[in-house]
């Protein structure tokens, strides 16, 4: 299974930014829960939002909900974040995950919120 993810970038408080995650070698990739997970610079992971494999359930943590938009498109293995009135303390390396705990996880896109 391979996760690629990308459109991290530097953004000023209040941009906004949509991330995306390129998913290959997962055959049930349809039914699969897809998760966003982030670590900010000096600290654990920590889970985001996830989506079920259908779309039509989300979550999202605290810290996120009502900002962020999670979705994806089977047609093309891929899901997405999207992303406004950024904050500060979203500036963390962004991962796409097939878990909460982001286990098996991509590599990254790095979004920096800055000023």
């Amino acid at each position: 299974v391979q996760l690629v993810e990308s459109g991290g970038g530097l953004v000023q408080p209040g941009g906004s930014l949509s991330l995306s995650c390129a998913v290959s070698g997962l055959t049930t990739f349809n039914n699969t829960w897809m998760n966003w997970v982030r670590q900010a610079p000096g600290k654990g992971l920590e889970w985001v939002s996830e989506i079920s494999g259908s779309g039509m359930w989300t979550y999202y943590a605290d810290s996120v909900k009502g900002r962020f938009t999670i979705s994806r498109d089977n047609a093309k293995n891929a899901v997405y974040l999207r992303m406004n009135s950024l904050k500060s303390e979203d500036t963390a390396l962004y991962y796409c995950a097939t878990d909460r705990e982001g286990r098996r996880r991509g590599q990254g896109t790095q979004v920096t919120v800055s000023s």
